[in-house]
């Protein structure tokens, strides 16, 4: 058996092909889709991301908005500019790229979003309502991966999940999204003892932890559907995720690639959160 490729890209692709259809009907209403980024500091890494991320909203005409800040600016200063953010009615998302610089409390910030333009899906408002099955903004890369499941019809419903890594962005939320397609979902982590043993039964195996070759042909089972959500570098440099591919997508029914994969999918549901906000004010 040779894996089927399920890409990020080709999936994105029609995904941002049906979010212009929406724009524009959007546009014919005189409402342009806005988003807001506060970037704090100079990380070359998260500078990369909020240029893409740009990019893709200019592509679609989605109005981008750039809020930089000096990485010695204290955590009030940040708190201000989202409290003007969420008053300011042509902004339908916010994002505060991540990670901040250590002075500043995370947890605090992401708190400060308004629920309503908190198109990361982090706040906890938006997490207890995807916990209680509501109407929120779901976390972008786990409702990425989701669609992905729709795009090859995969049924999660009576499927043994097992989603290794326990982030708040990543791991916990992509549990809970699959729990709520009907599947049995299994946590394994850094304290797991023996991987395999759960890998092995799983139809299903979602792997975002960030660890080179993790995954090889010997963790899953015949026929199992694995999403590699990891972004990192082997030891010459080539971006890799924690899967093997090249020996796993012989054993897998379907399998993501690294890059090409789940990485697409992350921005195209944070535009797609930001047009569901706009819709909102319908």
């Amino acid at each position: 058996m040779t894996a089927e490729i399920i890409s990020g890209t080709a999936i994105a692709q029609e995904l941002r092909n049906q979010l212009l259809s929406d724009i524009k009907s959007l546009a014919n209403q005189s409402i342009v889709p806005g988003l807001a980024v506060v970037l704090v500091g100079n990380n070359p890494a998260s500078r990369t991301y909020v240029k893409n991320k740009q990019k893709a909203c200019e592509k679609l005409g989605i109005e981008s908005r750039l809020v930089e800040l000096e990485e010695a600016a204290s955590e009030q200063e940040l708190l201000e500019v989202i409290k003007e953010l969420n008053n300011d009615k042509a902004i339908d998302g916010i994002l505060v790229q991540l990670p901040l610089p250590p002075h500043i409390d995370e947890t605090k910030v992401i708190e400060a979003i308004s629920p309503e333009k908190d198109v990361d899906g982090f706040h906890p408002i938006n997490i207890g309502r995807m916990m209680t099955g509501q109407a929120c903004f779901l976390p972008c890369t786990p409702f990425g991966i989701i669609k992905m499941f729709e795009s090859i019809d995969y049924s999660l419903s009576g499927k043994h999940v097992v989603v290794i890594g326990r982030s708040n962005i990543v791991g916990k939320p992509m549990g809970q999204l699959c729990l709520s397609k009907n599947a049995t979902v299994t946590y394994c982590h850094s304290k797991t003892p023996d991987l395999k043993e759960f890998t092995t039964q799983a139809d299903v195996v979602i792997s975002a932890v960030g660890k080179t070759g993790l995954i090889t042909k010997d963790h899953i089972k015949e026929g199992a559907v694995v999403i590699d959500v990891a972004m990192n570098r082997d030891e010459n440099g080539k971006l890799c995720g924690d899967v093997l591919f090249d020996e796993v997508k012989e054993k897998a029914s379907y399998i993501t690639p690294v890059p090409g994969g789940v990485g697409p999918m992350t921005i195209t549901m944070l535009l797609y959160n930001t047009v569901q906000s706009a819709k909102a004010k319908l």
